[in-house]
């Protein structure tokens, strides 16, 4: 990435986060503005798992759980399994927390509990992970983000490819 100086290029550098934490704090200072999401609570705990961020899709009608990653993480496709299972487990201890949080009355019938996900945000992702995420309907997204020298931040989806299968053809196999 570049400045432009007069007519020179000067080239911003880039400013590594030194921690997870700055991360989760400006995406949720920003979840609506990033992701469209609303903010239910930071470092939710359930049964012994810590969620980095709690959110929810108005308009899916569907919990989104976030995590962070400060650098390349080997563990983002089964965490996310983890965390999917443990919300589908667990459906009444997220709505409990969504109407503690935001004083509102969510009902179980409410939430779409099929269009809820995980989100990794991450400066970067191995190969491997973006492959095994590349399934139109595995609710796992990746986000990148990095910080620059300028004060400038750059957050992009990684969207699933076009040619991007499904996998329940393969889950139906015996």
């Amino acid at each position: 990435i570049f400045k432009i100086e007069n007519t020179s290029l000067v080239e911003i550098q880039e400013k590594p986060f030194k921690l997870e934490r700055e991360i989760q704090a400006l995406f949720e200072d920003n979840l609506q503005t990033i992701m469209g999401l609303t903010l239910v609570r930071s470092e939710f705990t359930i049964k012994n798992k810590r969620i980095d961020t709690l959110a929810y899709d108005e308009q899916a009608k569907a919990f989104i759980i976030i995590e962070y990653k400060r650098d390349k993480n080997i563990s983002v496709v089964d965490q996310g399994f983890t965390y999917l299972s443990l919300m589908l487990e667990n459906k009444a201890d997220f709505i409990v927390e969504y109407n503690e949080q935001l004083k509102r009355n969510l009902q179980r019938t409410d939430v779409d509990w099929s269009q809820t996900r995980v989100a990794f945000v991450s400066p970067s992702f191995t190969e491997n992970q973006i492959l095994a995420t590349n399934f139109k309907d595995i609710a796992i997204e990746l986000w990148e983000v990095k910080r620059y020298s300028n004060d400038t931040v750059a957050i992009n989806e990684l969207k699933k490819s076009r040619s991007a299968e499904s996998i329940k053809p393969l889950a139906q196999q015996k």
